[in-house]
This record gives C-alpha cells, structure tokens and sequence, in this order.
C-alpha cells in the first residue's frame, strides 16, 4: 500500500489522525459530541416542565414559565419557608428552656449548699467525697460544675443540630435572582398561519407555531427574541433593533416605551445545555498511549 494511500501502513511515525481514528473505533480517548435540537429546551417552553406554554410569563432576566409551573413552585417555596421558620421558633424555644433549666439547677445547687453549710456538712472544696468507694465525679476540679445531666445539653451523646434563620426570600429556579410575582408579565405570542399540511393539527404537533406580529417572520430556538412589556407581545431582536430602538414607539399601539419595557427572552438551555452557550459534551474515557 503507498503511503499516500488513505489506510497507508508504510509509515515509520503513528500519526496523529491515525491515532484519533483508532481511539474513536477502539473506545479511547474522550468523546465530543454536540447536542441536537432534541436535547435543547424550545424557545416557547416553560423552563421548569420543559414543554411548550399554555399561558406563559417571562420573569424580569428574560426566562420563560408557564403561569401554573411558575406559581405551584411559588407556592411550595412559601409552604418550605414556613416549616422552616417553624423549626427555627422550635429550635430558639428549646434553648430558652434549657437556659432557664440550667438556672433552676444552679439555684438548687447553690440552695443546697448554702443548707448543708448552715448544718455545719459542709466539706472543704479540695476534699474528694466518696460514695460506694468510689470517688464523686463533682470533687476537686469539676466541684463547680451542675450535676445537671438530665438537660439534652450536658449528656456527653448529643450533638445540637442548629438551624440557621432561614430567608424569606424566593428566587428563581433558573436565574438564582430573586423572583417576585409582580414582576412577571403575561407573554403574547403570534400564532402563524396553518399551512396546508398542518391543518388539524394541535397547536403543539406543529413545526411552526409563533411569528413576529411585525415583520411577521417566523420564531424559533435560531431566532433571538424581544418581548415588549407593556402588552407582552414578542418581536424578533432584529426587529426591535431595526425598526423599534431608534423612536422607541410600540409599533403595534403607538405608545412610548422605556428601557424597563424591554426584556430579551432566553433561548434554549436545559439540564444538558445552558442558554446555547455551551452545546457540546465531553466524556472522559481511557487515553490510548502511542
């Protein structure tokens, strides 16, 4: 075989391109893969069900939920919260107890000898009492300790678990930033037209589903958006850019917009994929040596 050949075996030096074909039939070596559309979230789901929105809300940083998804998770934040603050008050209550039991054990102890000194039993602090022939573990060095070991704090097993005060703040399952319900707003798609092919079908079997209300382009994970907040409608960004950002006018009522009114909805992303920042895996697998 010449050494031009595609498998050639004349060569003295094992190439680098030969190893990598052999790595990748003999299983060595990490693999690289991207990820398909099938593995990236859809521009129009909720970002907690994965699937597309019946009545959508985009959160102030551009995230997408489903208005149901988005307040049953509000609501089992509130309820976690509120156990929480439970344990705590638990937690602040049995300290307070066990300092006012350690102060009555103090009082007891300092009552009984203050009686056994006024019967003259009292026995000079250094003295070691004795009891069953065997040394008192209240003499010497550990006389001013509370013989107290019926408080969960002084039994040598226990082992406090402390609660920290926990938040009453909520915050967004994607985003990590504090998420309010105010600050959600009511997303308005476009539907596009039914082509002949689609006629029928529901509105989740189609391929095309939104478009721009403007420039009535269609919308998809390739396309960045915009939503405009006062009505929610969304717009391509390159129509916002083109057309919007110059006035700053709704093109649809007229009004004037702020810079608040503006949200850029977040694209893709998964547990697999993050915002089509980072589309491709890596699996590390043995490395075959030359």
């Amino acid at each position: 075989m010449t050494r031009h050949a595609r498998n050639s075996t004349a060569g003295s030096v094992y190439t680098y391109h030969e190893k990598k074909r052999d790595a990748k039939a003999s299983g060595y070596g990490s693999l690289s893969e991207r990820f398909s559309k099938d593995s990236i979230k859809g521009f129009d789901c909720c970002s907690l069900t994965l699937q597309p929105c019946r009545n959508p809300v985009v959160s102030a940083d551009g995230y997408l939920f489903d208005k149901e998804a988005i307040l049953e998770y509000y609501l089992a934040k509130k309820k976690e919260i509120l156990r929480q603050q439970k344990e705590y008050e638990k937690q602040n209550k049995r300290e307070e107890n066990e300092k006012n039991e350690l102060k009555a054990a103090a009082h007891r102890s300092q009552v009984e000898k203050f009686i056994a000194t006024e019967k003259g039993e009292g026995m000079p602090e250094n003295t070691p009492s004795t009891s069953s022939g065997s040394l008192s573990n209240m003499a010497g060095v550990k006389a001013k300790d509370l013989p107290s070991f019926w408080v969960p704090a002084m039994t040598p097993d226990a082992k406090p678990i402390i609660v920290p005060k926990p938040s009453t703040e909520i915050y967004c399952p994607v985003s990590g930033k504090l998420l309010k319900i105010k600050d959600l707003t009511d997303v308005k798609f476009t539907l596009a037209p039914k082509d002949d092919d689609e006629r029928g079908k529901a509105l989740i079997s189609r391929q095309v589903r939104y478009m721009c209300p403007v420039t009535r382009d269609v919308l998809s994970n390739s396309v960045p958006c915009t939503i405009l907040k006062p009505t929610g409608d969304v717009v391509t960004t390159e129509c916002f850019e083109k057309l919007i950002k110059k006035d700053m006018i709704h093109p649809l009522t007229g009004k004037k917009l702020k810079e608040k009114d503006i949200i850029t909805l977040q694209r893709g992303g998964t547990g697999f994929a993050s915002v089509n920042d980072k589309l491709e895996a890596t699996e590390a697998r043995p490395s075959m040596m030359a």
